[in-house]
């Protein structure tokens, strides 16, 4: 049997890592820049996190949702604590589209409607109502076209208006920085009107934290720089560090009844231990803080540079988009400067490091960048 063929693979094939480095199987050492999708928050195979899966796995690794589990709890309290939404309650699953899947769900319990807002380029997931509010025609089968999603400018709060006007409309499900369209973020105004314009009209407003979340802009969640409060946030990626968890933080105007939603691998008894280790850390490390300030250096040096057209971002959620005679910098930096990044739309390159990057890792990126585009 085969691999279903899927993916466009890099011919290369990391098998170890740490911190901000991994290395192939011929032992060369790359850069880490990307952490796999935004998905390694405190940095590869941190000491703690590693005991923490070891002690758990030798104690008990599963078990149901049909029995107690204190991690579930201790998880919750803390995420709660960290991320300033400690009167939240928390639903755990396995994955950002999960996570969003859920939310949709739950919106459309609430009010009894059914449309949803979402805007264009955005990215929520690949499963079935995710991919439906995923503004990608291409990974959209029939199956998927049958919800009812309306797609609005980012930005565009009339758009929004005149579409709520129209009634039916469960929830607006918003990236708090649009990820694979490129690092797009939601101007700070607007975010302040869309929750005053849901709150006017009993619309739910879902925040998609999956990739700008957990400490990566500087802040637990990007939309906290707003001021705002959505009724529902997402999570997934840096939540686990590797380990697949995802979590819907759900706020107290939503009454739970048993059976309305559930998962079989969700809050699992390593998925917690893993997800604990990683808050322990980034508050230990003081995380959200050194992306903040890694980001705002980060920044600074980009700036310089002058084959960048335009960067964009906040934090260590960073897109740079080059000049088109730059179109093979990415490959370049990998196969020439061993050094990891993300791509997106319009020669646009994704910067999503772990959150314990240094300032000599930022350096090192910035010189080889310079001797690439200069």
């Amino acid at each position: 049997m085969n691999l279903f063929d899927v993916y466009s693979l890099w011919d290369i094939e990391p098998v170890r890592a740490e911190g901000c480095r991994v290395w192939d199987k011929e032992g060369r050492e790359y850069l880490d820049l990307y952490g796999g999708h935004a998905v390694i928050s405190i940095g590869h195979s941190h000491p703690t996190y590693v005991k923490a899966l070891q002690e758990q796995v030798a104690k008990i690794g599963f078990y149901s949702n049909s029995v107690q589990n204190s991690l579930q709890q201790e998880l919750a309290q803390k995420l709660g604590e960290q991320s300033g939404y400690p009167d939240y309650s928390l639903f755990l699953c396995n994955s950002g589209a999960e996570a969003n899947e859920n939310a949709l769900k739950l919106a459309s319990f609430h009010t009894g409607k059914r449309r949803v807002i979402a805007f264009k380029e955005a990215f929520h997931g690949r499963t079935s109502g995710a991919v439906a509010a995923t503004d990608n025609p291409a990974i959209q089968s029939s199956f998927n076209k049958g919800h009812e999603v309306v797609f609005v400018p980012l930005n565009d709060i009339n758009a929004v208006a005149e579409e709520m006007k129209k009634g039916d409309v469960a929830a607006v499900l918003i990236e708090g920085i649009q990820g694979v369209a490129g690092i797009y973020v939601p101007e700070t105004t607007f975010l302040q009107q869309l929750e005053s314009l849901c709150k006017e009209q009993g619309v739910v407003l879902i925040l998609d934290e999956i990739q700008s979340g957990y400490g990566r802009t500087g802040q637990f969640f990007a939309h906290q720089q707003a001021g705002i409060k959505p009724h529902l946030i997402t999570t997934a990626k840096g939540m686990g560090n590797g380990f697949p968890i995802g979590g819907l933080l759900i706020s107290p105007i939503f009454e739970p009844k048993k059976g309305m939603l559930g998962t079989t691998f969700g809050g699992n008894h390593l998925a917690c231990a893993a997800a604990i280790a990683v808050l322990d850390v980034m508050q230990k490390e003081s995380l959200v803080a050194n992306a903040a300030r890694m980001g705002l250096y980060l920044t600074e040096q980009l700036r310089h540079i002058s084959a960048i057209r335009e960067l964009r971002g906040r934090g260590l959620m960073l897109g740079i988009e080059f000049l088109p005679e730059q179109a093979s910098i990415r490959n370049r930096l990998l196969f020439e400067s061993h050094i990891f990044t993300g791509g997106a739309k319009n020669n646009v390159m994704r910067l999503l490091p772990p959150l314990s990057i240094s300032k000599s890792d930022i350096d090192l990126f910035i010189d080889e960048l310079k001797k690439l585009t200069d």
